[in-house]
């Protein structure tokens, strides 16, 4: 059975009202280009709602380079099968014009949680993530929200905003689905050639190699680090952006590992930029 393809914002909110009265509404917030990953979000809000919304939208505001704009995938009649054959009820793609009909004038503060990892290296990009997921809740009203734990930082971000802001909206957070070396799904991952698909599960690797550290006692974040980044390959197609240890709910570096942790990192592969993380626990804690 095809998927219901709604374009408007009008035409949205409409047929979301036809269906509350069925019980909980679920959103998975998307930009499209699906894969694994995002079936397993649309998986959990199968199991535990009514009515499932996902939202196909490639949003400008957090995009910090107009190529990678221009370039970033939009297969949309595969993503609507895909949606089809996972019992999506609905899929909301609009067009610019139909989420921005002009210059977008009041936008998101996200503050210090867009200090570091991926908020430092590029400015904006959160403030538009944040925008854009504000919008959604409000256009859509949904009563849980579905997010990928891979982009851990935007996932504190939105629980943080729905806090601050009074949202009604339930966020769950949803396990990384990895290909059977360790690389996690995501949708620049198509962008790699064979010898970059090759190398690029040395980032997972080296946050292991943390996680093992922390788990070993080692308290050092500053140790912990060189010593696992030392392990990456030497290969002029890597470039590590970034290895840290940060707080799990404000994404704020940390200089000796007292408690539960995430270790996230971003890896150059050639031009395409990946980025992952993982949870880590000192031996003897939860």
């Amino acid at each position: 059975m095809a998927v219901e393809l709604v374009e408007t914002i009008s035409e949205l909110r409409g047929r979301v009202a036809d269906r509350r009265s069925a019980g909980a509404l679920g959103l998975v917030p998307t930009m499209g280009a699906l894969h694994a990953g995002h079936a397993s979000l649309i998986a959990e809000a199968r199991r535990s709602c009514a009515t499932v919304v996902a939202s196909i939208f490639v949003n400008p505001l957090q995009f910090d380079r107009t190529d990678d704009l221009a370039s970033y995938p939009r297969p949309l009649e595969a993503d609507l099968d895909m949606c089809a054959d996972l019992g999506v009820d609905m899929v909301f793609a609009p067009s610019v014009p139909e989420m921005y009909p002009g210059p977008a004038r009041c936008a998101v503060d996200v503050g210090r949680l867009a200090d570091h990892l991926c908020g430092s290296g590029r400015p904006g990009h959160f403030r538009g993530v944040a925008t854009v997921v504000l919008k959604l809740f409000q256009i859509i009203q949904p009563d849980v929200a579905f997010f990928g734990e891979k982009d851990a930082q935007q996932l504190a971000i939105v629980r943080r905003m729905v806090a601050d802001f009074n949202v009604p909206v339930r966020v769950v957070g949803v396990p990384t689905v990895r290909e059977t070396d360790g690389l996690a799904l995501s949708s620049r991952n198509r962008r790699m050639t064979p010898a970059e698909r090759h190398l690029a599960p040395a980032l997972y690797r080296v946050l292991l190699d943390v996680q093992a550290r922390v788990r070993a006692g080692v308290p050092d974040t500053e140790t912990i680090v060189t010593r696992a980044a030392a392990g990456l390959p030497a290969d002029e197609r890597l470039r590590l952006e970034y290895l840290a240890l940060v707080d799990p709910d404000e994404c704020q570096p940390v200089d000796r590992v007292t408690g539960p942790v995430i270790a996230a990192g971003a890896l150059w592969v050639g031009s395409t930029r990946l980025i992952d993380n993982v949870r880590c626990v000192p031996q003897g804690q939860v």
